[in-house]
């Protein structure tokens, strides 16, 4: 009973510090980008806001901190993000695709050989952590092809085949458990 009333407490105090810096973090991206800046400024902070301002951008005083960084995050700023995407352009979809499937398949296999060289995982369970990670890698990775689909695909299965192991090893230690009784 002590357990299951520390773990409310913990649940209830985690649940409230998200709420409390998601509410916090709205507040934030609400102010005034303009005065906000000046006010760091003359406090001489080390950090302010000058980071945000995209370049050939017009700031007015109404404009939020919200605003500035939805104006900062549309814009193309990656080097690399430039010369993949020109290069992409000339070469047709199935071959991206491909490409995207290798650089997925090539950080799989490093993941896979870090883990059964440094780990004493099994192979199974190697194969399944390094199809997750191999995806993370390739999500957040400038690649060939436009769009989050494939992002998503490259995640999304790892995710699911994990899920699905962990469903038939649930059910079946539920089954051996119920044989016993």
């Amino acid at each position: 009973m002590k357990r299951s009333i520390s773990q409310s407490i913990i649940l209830l105090v985690i649940a409230f510090l998200c709420i409390a810096g998601f509410l916090l973090v709205k507040h934030i991206l609400q102010l005034p980008f303009g005065q906000t800046n000046d006010a760091l400024h003359k406090k001489n902070s080390a950090l302010t806001l000058d980071f945000l301002i995209p370049s050939a951008t017009y700031i007015d005083e109404k404009m939020t901190i919200g605003d500035i960084i939805t104006v900062r995050a549309k814009k193309e700023t990656s080097f690399y993000e430039t010369i993949l995407k020109s290069i992409a352009d000339l070469i047709p979809v199935p071959y991206q695709y491909a490409a995207d499937f290798i650089v997925f398949l090539f950080w799989t296999f490093l993941f896979m050989t870090f883990l059964r060289v440094f780990t004493f995982m099994g192979y199974a369970r190697a194969l399944r952590a390094s199809l997750l990670l191999g995806g993370l890698v390739y999500f957040f990775m400038p690649d060939f092809s436009p769009g989050k689909i494939d992002d998503g695909a490259f995640v999304g299965i790892p995710i699911s085949i994990i899920i699905c192991r962990s469903y038939i090893s649930w059910r079946k230690k539920k089954r051996d458990n119920a044989e016993i009784c």
